[in-house]
């Protein structure tokens, strides 16, 4: 994600915060907050993952069903 620190430590200039210390919050933001934020990608990777993951486990599911199904057929007939 990219930010405009100069327009971010503007911003904070004209709210009343004093220009070293706007310079501080931007150099903050980007070398401490922003790195650590997902982007949209890393959500839809997420997203795309999650749905593998429950596809895989509902099919292990419906095997392990069919397989004690099968059993129990068995030991009846």
């Amino acid at each position: 994600m990219a930010v405009d620190t100069l327009a971010f430590a503007k911003h904070l200039e004209a709210a009343g915060v004093q220009r070293e210390a706007a310079e501080a919050h931007a150099e903050a933001l980007t070398q401490h907050i922003l790195p650590d934020m997902a982007t949209r990608a890393d959500l839809e990777q997420l997203k795309h993952d999650l749905t593998v993951r429950v596809f895989g486990l509902v099919l292990g599911i419906v095997g392990v069903m069919n397989g004690i199904l099968f059993a129990l057929l068995r030991v009846v007939r």
